[in-house]
């Protein structure tokens, strides 16, 4: 059993220094992983990961984040909302929904209009993960412009959880 201990920290090690390297592929694998490891020492450096030159590499450790759930991740990630990719905003929303602080809603609230729909979706689902009263007048405005299927089923999901009403 030892040795598998030991094993686990030589690779979250690896993991970290690998979160720097210059090769794209090994920085993604590298935030995938630490994704999975649960361990708080990847947080910092998959936080540093969020300033990424690579879009793909930000959404990885964006999502990263979420998974790890650790409150140090809140601010960083409130930043990338307004991040050009879309995958990076989609990915921040999401994990903020995953850390469930309230410091998120109003930021997330613009995402309700971006132009993408994925983006909306996450938006509505991170919101209906926060519970929020406070995003329901945003929420009702965005489902009674919103035409795409997909995002008004979200965006009456996370009314639902906030409101507690079935109907829309």
């Amino acid at each position: 059993m030892e040795d598998k201990e030991k094993r686990r920290e030589e690779n979250i090690g690896k993991y970290i220094e690998q979160l720097s390297d210059e090769s794209t592929p090994y920085r993604l694998r590298a935030a995938e992983a630490l994704a999975g490891c649960a361990d708080p020492r990847a947080v910092e450096p998959l936080i540093v990961a969020l300033a990424d030159s690579e879009n793909e590499v930000r959404w990885i450790a964006a999502q990263a984040l979420g998974k790890l759930r650790d409150a140090r991740a809140v601010e960083p990630l409130l930043l990338l909302l307004g991040d050009p990719d879309r995958w990076v905003r989609r990915g921040a929303a999401w994990s903020l929904g995953e850390l469930g602080d309230r410091r998120a809603v109003e930021p997330i609230l613009p995402l309700l209009a971006d132009k993408k729909k994925d983006v909306r979706t996450a938006a509505a689902d991170a919101l209906a993960k926060l519970r929020d009263p406070r995003a329901t007048g945003a929420l009702t405005a965005a489902f009674d412009i919103e035409e795409e299927p997909e995002v008004r089923t979200a965006i009456r999901r996370a009314l639902r959880e906030i409101t507690g009403e079935a109907d829309l």
